[in-house]
């Protein structure tokens, strides 16, 4: 994906250099019990676990920086260019959609209501250095080193660390760990993409760049949020073009060219009519993937194995290599989920399994989720087309409704793509394999229901459920109608 904004915008940029160095134990012994390759939210959560059940640890990090030059802290992707900076400006527009509405409720509000830009982005700027710098107490807190250095191995108990000026500093460790995570991908055959484009997340930047009050576009090459639900995928875009957000469905980009007064002007073709088309922006932002941060580690020189395909380590179940004593987990390794949460709990299980401690693997099973956009889309266990799959449509039940909040009722929005469906197996008591929720706070009340897939949750434990009133959580309590019946799915009164 794509996607184009019309409305300028300024980012503050602060660049922070730091020089460690760390002479080598000769004593013939190891420097470290572990070492970390990355200072992202897994690194750092595996890092701080070991230390405390008692490893001698250090944890490199050093940010390489984009193409348009911006560098940041220590916490990796989700502090610093996702998660938190991502929700905090959802929020944001949240609030300019809650103003509209407390009209409704009373409040009297004089005069045009407008978003400020720097504002926004100064106080949210000012929050991630907070967490910068908090990752640094408790690093120091908890007696990790920290070493602010490009981490590489050399073998499966060195790693040689450099400097921004390239000095070189060596590291032995019993065991070592990569959590290096990923960085956006630019799609480089396009001219001009590198050039004049900056990268994220699509649906949710566009979501909330609408909710601001820019003009933004999204050009889809062929589906909305691929590897989810795509009836669910459907009504978050639904929404979104009811919310303001333009999209340019089955396009494809061809070059991004800036003009003499600045702004950007981007060439596509419609794959429908084969027709070239042609508009300006301020900005473009590209969203075609993530790519593992493997390249500079010196993975081939050691004989890890990578997937040939996606560039990442492949891992056994306790995130082992096929080098020994050396590890991976998080967004680096192969089939795991590209999530911040199951990066932390992974790297915790991981450092204490090194250190003699547990057993415990990683469940990655049923990790429940949600994506930020306008109307929040929150999901745990199998897509309706992933069950369809694994147990054949006449094997699974979907039970399903379309639901009003409260709140969009005096407001008098529309709620056409509230909705929640379970998807259960169709035998015996039903255990739930999927649910999915359409509405406000999606991750709060997807968060919930998660621990009931841990517990092996069926229909019959919904039915048994007394929901809270009154709540759009309590609507999943209380779903009774199933796709296969065919009957109105609406729900009426309370």
């Amino acid at each position: 994906m794509a996607a184009f904004c019309r409305g300028r915008h300024r980012w503050k940029r602060t660049n922070v250099s730091c020089l460690h160095v760390l002479t080598r134990n000769l004593t013939g012994k190891y420097d470290y019990d572990l070492v970390v390759i990355g200072g992202g939210s897994g690194g750092l959560a595996c890092s701080k676990e070991a230390a405390q059940v008692g490893q001698k640890v250090a944890v490199l990090d050093y940010v390489e920086p984009s193409l348009k030059g911006t560098k940041w802290g220590l916490g990796g992707t989700c502090v610093n260019v996702g998660c938190i900076p991502k929700k905090l400006m959802h929020q944001a527009a949240l609030l300019g959609s809650a103003v509209k509405d407390a009209k409704k409720y009373g409040w009297q509000i004089s005069g045009p209501v407008c978003h400020d830009w720097a504002t926004m982005a100064e106080a949210v700027q000012n929050h991630v250095r907070s967490l910068n710098w908090g990752h640094r107490v408790q690093l120091q807190d908890k007696k990790v080193k920290y070493l602010n250095l490009k981490g590489s191995l050399v073998d499966e108990h060195t790693v040689k660390g450099l400097t921004k000026a390239g000095k070189e500093t060596i590291l032995t460790a019993k065991n070592i760990v990569i959590a290096t995570g990923g960085r956006p991908k630019y799609p480089t055959n396009i001219p001009g993409a590198m050039e004049h484009g900056i990268t994220n997340v699509a649906l949710e930047c566009a979501g909330f760049l609408t909710g601001i009050g820019l003009d933004t576009t999204v050009m889809v090459r062929s589906i909305a949020l691929r590897g989810f639900d795509q009836q669910m995928s459907g009504l978050v875009t639904d929404y979104m073009e009811t919310y303001g957000t333009k999209f340019a469905w089955k396009c494809v980009p061809k070059r991004v060219d800036k003009l003499s007064s600045g702004a950007l002007q981007v060439t596509w073709t419609d794959t429908h009519t084969g027709n070239e088309h042609k508009d300006t922006y301020d900005s473009v932002l590209w969203a075609v993937g993530r790519a593992p941060e493997t390249k500079a580690l010196g993975l081939d020189k050691l004989g890890v194995q990578l997937n040939k395909e996606t560039g990442k380590i492949v891992v056994g179940a306790d995130e082992s290599t096929s080098v020994p004593n050396i590890y991976a987990f998080g967004d680096i390794s192969e089939g795991r989920p590209e999530l911040t949460p199951t990066a932390i709990k992974a790297g915790k299980l991981l450092a204490r399994r090194l250190a003699g401690h547990s057993t415990e693997l990683m469940n990655y099973d049923n990790v429940a989720t949600t994506v930020f956009t306008p109307l929040e889309y929150g999901c745990v266990g199998l897509s309706e087309e992933e069950a369809e799959k694994r147990h054949g449509k006449d094997s699974i039940e979907v039970y399903h409704a379309f639901y009003k909040p409260l709140e969009f009722t005096v407001a008098e929005r529309d709620a056409s793509q509230c909705y929640l469906k379970v998807v259960c197996e169709r035998g015996g008591d039903q255990k739930i394999l999927g649910l999915h929720f359409t509405g406000p706070n999606a991750g709060e009340m997807t968060q919930g229901f998660a621990l009931g897939f841990q517990c092996g949750a069926t229909y019959s434990h919904l039915l048994q459920t007394v929901g809270i009133h009154p709540t759009c959580a309590e609507e999943v309590v209380k779903v009774n109608i199933t796709k296969r019946s065919g009957l109105d799915a609406t729900v009426t009164g309370c």
